[in-house]
């Protein structure tokens, strides 16, 4: 599936491509394979520009251990999510506008769609410590602790973190949990909703529709969706 830097550039593309690029903001990471840091994008480029040259190694005190360019002043939500759990081995963080106005109104995110399942239940956590940014060791171990063992969670006010085992999960767990917010923010807006799925229907639709083999597959073809748009990755 490529190195970390491949796979955090193609994960930067893919998140572009899908909407959830916010000028120069948001990052993603992968978990250096030697344990000396996060292989995470570089500060100042749009996700839609990022290639392999532009992702730093940086290291668990903020360092930038190689590679050349700033690290993102939010370096400590990947590097503070990866020291809380061994299982993370990427990190996302963007801002997409449906899951934003979703989390500010401060109700339960319902499975109601295939996408929701893969979060719920139990609902999806808030981190409400802060709505600014998290630049300080204090604040990601602070966000690790909100986000305990699940795959995502809220920055009320700022945005959304997803995690996974790799690249790809975290990337489809990002394109997902926005999907899951226009959604019921759709049936919101139509007085809604008023039936969703059980706790057990929810955790099965889990398995059958985000089994590893699912994902990989659809990640393939976001992958193509990119090289369509951009021929040169």
């Amino acid at each position: 599936m490529g190195d970390s830097r491949e796979l955090v550039a193609l994960g930067c593309r893919v998140l572009a491509l899908e909407g959830q690029d916010d000028y120069i903001w948001g990052h993603v990471s992968a978990r250096d394979p030697e344990g000396r840091g996060v292989w995470m994008k570089a500060s100042g480029l749009g996700f839609e520009e990022i290639t392999p040259a532009d992702v730093l190694l940086v290291g668990w005190d903020g360092s930038v251990l190689a590679g050349s360019g700033r690290q993102h002043s939010e370096y400590p939500i990947h590097t503070e999510l990866m020291r809380a759990r061994p299982d993370i081995g990427a990190v996302v963080h963007t801002h997409p506008v449906h899951a934003l106005a979703f989390a500010s109104l401060g109700v339960p995110l319902r499975p109601i769609s295939h996408e929701a399942v893969m979060f719920v239940p139990p609902d999806v956590p808030r981190f409400a410590l802060t709505g600014d940014l998290i630049t300080t060791p204090e604040l990601g171990q602070a966000l690790a602790a909100a986000l305990g063992d699940r795959p995502a969670i809220f920055l009320v006010d700022h945005g959304i973190v997803t995690v996974g085992p790799d690249v790809p999960t975290a990337v489809f767990r990002a394109l997902l949990l926005e999907h899951a917010c226009r959604k019921q923010l759709l049936a919101m807006a139509a007085g809604g909703p008023r039936v969703w799925s059980s706790d057990e229907e929810a955790l099965a639709k889990r398995e059958h529709c985000y089994s590893p083999a699912q994902v990989r597959a659809a990640w393939e073809l976001l992958l193509r969706r990119v090289r369509r748009r951009w021929p040169d990755v």
